[in-house]
Order: structure tokens, then C-alpha cells, then sequence
């Protein structure tokens, strides 16, 4: 099981903040170092403001060494699919190939009239993402040097006559697409999708949805081992009870329910909630950090719990 770190920093972070973290998390042996697309703040000030996701990826890459960097998620309505790949491509670069694209359709609708974003509906928006998938991953795969462009007509995207330039260190960052399994995502997912992650879900509501994601590998004639599957868990461990409760309070969140529901109680239990998602054949936790002054909370999980894995 690999655990990597994913923070929100829409809630209130500056870049500072995040290269701070990412640092700490690869001294301490975590396996990425991830963040939200989000800019604007839900259910706090979000001060000093928001942060460019790819923007702040591509400086963390020229400070980091060996972690790997994404976003979970990139919504399609940010970036058109041209700009989208040209920028994940040259963080790619600049890593040395350590970038991995999460991608979604999108959900928030007030940051999106905050901020001069168009906010079409769910089914304009998926039809975004199918586009944006097919648009990235074929620039990526063009080859330039025999001088055949790139070209795709969508319903929502299109591009003509591409070179697809510049291209990824990797061959193919990986994607990643999450979301509740339904038909569309499945499918979507089964064609263009490295992995698939299930956030914040309890873990038995979890299972469903990866099992529906497998099955659509399945129907489209792809062996459903290649696909990664994971889940994305509110972090907060205590070395007892005490410290656990003490981190609760300071992310606002219920301890009960953190217990119940996420990656919640004292190092035992969490050694031994990630067990099971260990033996469900999960091997990736993104591990939601809140408090991003709390590094000591890094350090407990990578001393305590990372040793059990």
C-alpha cells in the first residue's frame, strides 16, 4: 500500500505552505504529493487566497527530487483540453517525469461564477470531459516527427491538424478519474484511466463502485488488473486518543464520524483500517491532510504507521 499526501489548499494556503509540505512528505518516504483544483474556499475564509494547481506543481517540481506530483481533481472546465496538455506536459518535463493527471468533470458551481468560469450541466460537462480525455491523451501520443497532425471533432472540443507539442518526459503521465462509478464514468474510465479513486466514501460504500468500475474494464475487453484502484480518506491519527481528538477539533471535523467513516482514531486503528483496504486489493490511500501546519502529523503516520504497510 502506498500512501501519498493530498491537501486542499483552497481552504487557506500559500504556495510557501505547499512546498513546505511536499518536502516534508518526501523526506518522510510518501509516495506523492497531491492537491485539489479548487479556487474558491468551502466553509472557511480561504485566506490568502487561492493557488494555481499546475502552477504550483511545476515550481514544487524544480524543488522536489523523487515524489510524485498530481491534482485530484483538474476540472474540464477550467482549462481547455489544448492548454490542459501543454501545461501537464511541461510540469511532466520539468520533474523529470514525476506527474500524474487527475481529471473530472467538475462539481462546484460557485467557484465557477466567482471566478468567470462557464458551468454547463452535468451531462454538457461529461460530455467535456470524454472530449478532453480523448483531446490529451491523443496529443500526447502524436507523432510529430512523421509530421501527421492531430486532429479530433468533439461535441464539446476539438482540434485540428495538432503537432501535439510539447511532450511529456513519460510516455503517458498516468490519468486518474474517480467519482461514483456510474455508466458514463466506468466506461470513460475503463477506455482512458490509469486508475480510478473513490473519495471520502465509507469503506464499505467504496467497494461498489470500484467493483462497477473493474466490471466496465471487463465489457470493454481490457483486463480489469491494469487499472489502479484507490480511495482518498480524511487523515487524522492520534498517538492516543487525546492527540487524535485534539486534531479533530482542529479540522472541524466530528471524531465519531472520522473514526467511522475515514482514516480516523489512534495509530492501532488506522494500521489497522488500512489493512483492509490493503486486502480489498487497493493500493494507493490519498490521505486528505487539513492542517498543513500540523507536519508532526506526517511524521507520526510515516514512523507509526508506514512501517506496518
Amino acid at each position: 500500500m502506498e500512501l501519498r499526501v493530498f491537501t486542499e489548499p483552497q481552504q487557506g494556503a500559500s504556495y510557501d505552505d505547499l512546498l513546505r509540505v511536499a518536502q516534508t512528505a518526501e523526506e518522510l518516504g510518501f509516495g506523492a504529493f497531491f492537491r485539489s483544483d479548487h479556487f474558491l474556499a468551502m466553509g472557511t475564509d480561504g485566506l490568502p487566497g487561492p493557488t494555481d494547481s499546475w502552477v504550483t506543481l511545476g515550481a514544487i517540481a524544480r524543488e522536489t527530487s523523487r515524489i510524485r506530483l498530481g491534482t485530484l481533481v483538474t476540472s474540464v472546465t477550467f482549462r481547455s483540453p489544448g492548454l490542459l496538455a501543454i501545461q501537464v506536459a511541461q510540469v511532466d518535463q520539468m520533474s523529470g517525469g514525476r506527474v500524474e493527471l487527475g481529471i473530472g468533470a467538475g462539481w462546484f458551481g460557485r467557484e465557477h461564477a466567482a471566478y468567470g468560469f462557464d458551468f454547463p450541466g452535468p451531462s454538457e460537462r461529461f460530455d467535456m470531459l470524454e472530449d478532453q480525455l480523448a483531446i490529451i491523451t491523443g496529443l500526447w501520443a502524436t507523432d510529430h516527427v512523421s509530421g501527421a497532425g492531430f486532429t479530433y471533432e468533439g461535441k464539446r472540443h476539438s482540434v485540428v491538424d495538432s503537432p501535439g507539442l510539447p511532450k511529456p518526459h513519460q510516455a503517458k503521465p498516468p490519468v486518474i478519474m474517480g467519482g461514483a462509478g456510474k455508466k458514463r464514468s466506468a466506461a470513460l474510465a475503463a477506455r482512458y484511466a490509469d486508475e480510478y479513486n473513490v473519495s471520502f466514501e465509507a469503506f464499505e460504500d467504496g467497494l461498489p463502485i470500484l467493483a462497477r468500475v473493474l466490471r466496465a474494464c471487463e465489457e470493454a475487453g481490457r483486463d480489469p488488473a491494469t487499472m489502479t484502484t484507490s480511495s482518498a480518506l480524511v487523515l487524522c491519527v492520534g498517538a492516543d486518543e487525546a492527540e487524535f481528538r485534539r486534531r479533530a477539533a482542529n479540522i472541524g471535523h466530528d471524531p465519531d464520524t472520522l473514526r467511522r467513516e475515514q482514516l480516523g482514531g489512534t495509530v492501532s486503528e488506522v494500521v489497522d483500517k488500512v489493512g483492509r483496504y490493503v486486502e480489498s486489493g487497493q493500493t494507493r490511500l490519498y490521505l486528505q491532510t487539513l492542517d498543513l501546519q500540523d507536519l508532526d502529523h506526517l511524521r507520526l503516520v510515516a514512523t507509526e504507521v508506514m512501517p506496518h504497510l
